[in-house]
């Protein structure tokens, strides 16, 4: 039987190398700007994004390169040499966005496989079947569409490929067709650089074009000013419906610009909720509360499940983000043998442990500190903090760049954790 792939955001090589290992089948992410994230793309160069794709490939894993901006003439030139160029790095699928540059990707690499873009904005078999019959293999749906129109157009191209985002931020236009940001700040979304204006508060003002005069209108308390804020899409506790339909072939996670703890905890839950399904079970409660330690929108499980008529719960208008019920305190490198602090650590605090499934862990007390299990969670306290340098420090805080040695080897990308207080404020982005 073939099961549903799970696909990750990778806006780093890091944050690609942790999706992998926390459980993701494939990840995606590209270079440059003909990709609808510039600031992620920006984190990427060649070489590094190669050594992405080879560490997937080594895994059994797949890279999917987003080529999906929408180009200018004057750049036709650049997006020829850019497709070239990533053919050559032998990823899995590039995914593209419009009609041309589907055509070119065709042309210049037709051995890689052609995934179309949401913003394509496929929403019947009509659409779906031109898309397919210019090579595209895959379609990522609309965020609007709903499950019954998926299933009528896998009826209908039972070869065509669906994937569908399950996890993520959410646009407030139809599908990312905004131009707020455009307007205000010159960052053109569909190039890549939306500014998110739709996060900020507004003041709202009605307006005398006879007189001149302008009047500012006071909201009630408690309604808002957040008045464009979409909430978070969170498909965690649907994934039965959503599989038992028979027409998805992958879960998609957005958040390519999001911080590593996000890479790692969506893979993770998303992960054991398909592995959940393909065994008989599921325990939504567990996947809401390791959802719920990162910073959010406030949830909603928006479209597929449900019409957009139907739904009155996806905007929040009162903040464009609170903190999770959780907060990062370190993540252990890639040797397993340091820390690196990402808000402050104490000799003697108790912190939860947060690593991939799979890995085995023993207790262990010596004399830099103590890792057990305590009611089916793993935690660790440190006796001394000492540094690679061999130095010992009584405190440490986010600033410092040193790596700090732990009782034993752990598996790489652990994450430290601590529950969340309201007087954290702004914290360190992990």
């Amino acid at each position: 039987m073939k099961k549903v792939e799970l696909l990750s955001p990778a806006g780093n090589l890091e944050k690609l190398k942790i999706a992998i290992d926390f459980g993701a089948d494939a990840v995606y992410g590209g270079v440059s700007h003909f990709s609808l994230r510039i600031r992620s793309g920006k984190e990427f160069d060649l070489e590094s994004f190669k050594e992405g794709i080879d560490y997937a490939h080594e895994r059994g894993r797949k890279v999917y390169v987003t080529i999906n901006g929408f180009p200018f003439n004057s750049q036709l030139k650049l997006l020829k040499e850019h497709i070239a160029i990533m053919a050559s790095l032998k990823p899995d699928a590039f995914i593209v966005a419009t009609p041309g540059v589907l055509k070119l990707a065709h042309q210049i690499a037709p051995n890689i496989p052609l995934h179309l873009s949401t913003q394509a904005n496929v929403m019947n078999i009509l659409d779906a079947q031109v898309y397919y019959d210019m090579g595209a293999r895959r379609i990522i749906a609309a965020r609007e569409i709903s499950l019954k129109d998926l299933k009528q157009i896998k009826a209908e191209l039972p070869d065509l490929e669906i994937e569908v985002f399950v996890h993520g931020s959410m646009c407030f236009a139809y599908s990312g067709r905004c131009l707020i940001s455009t307007l205000q700040s010159g960052r053109v979304p569909n190039r890549g650089s939306c500014a998110n204006d739709c996060r900020f508060p507004y003041e709202m003002y009605a307006a005398n074009p006879e007189t001149g005069t302008l009047f500012k209108l006071v909201e009630d308390e408690g309604i808002g000013t957040y008045i464009m804020n979409s909430k978070d899409l969170n498909l965690a506790s649907h994934i039965k419906e959503i599989l038992d339909a028979g027409c998805i072939d992958s879960l998609k996670i957005e958040g390519r610009t999001k911080a590593p703890y996000y890479a790692a905890i969506t893979a993770k839950v998303y992960r054991r909720a398909i592995n959940d399904y393909y065994e008989g079970k599921s325990n939504p409660d567990s996947y809401q509360k390791e959802l719920n330690t990162m910073q959010n929108r406030g949830f909603t499980d928006a479209y597929l499940i449900n019409r957009p008529f139907e739904k009155h719960d996806t905007q929040n208008l009162d903040y464009s983000m609170m903190m999770g019920t959780h907060q990062v305190s370190g993540i252990v490198d890639e040797s397993g043998e340091y820390f690196e602090c990402k808000y402050k650590t104490f000799p003697n605090d108790t912190m939860e442990l947060v690593f991939p499934e799979g890995n085995l862990l023993e207790p262990i007390d010596n004399e830099i500190g103590k890792i057990w299990e305590e009611n089916g969670e793993w935690h660790i306290s440190f006796k001394q903090l000492l540094a690679e340098n061999g130095k010992v420090w009584d405190q440490v805080h986010s600033g410092n760049l040193n790596r700090f040695r732990v009782p034993c080897a752990l598996p790489h990308f652990t994450f430290f954790r601590i529950p969340a207080t309201e007087d954290m404020g702004t914290v360190t982005k992990c």
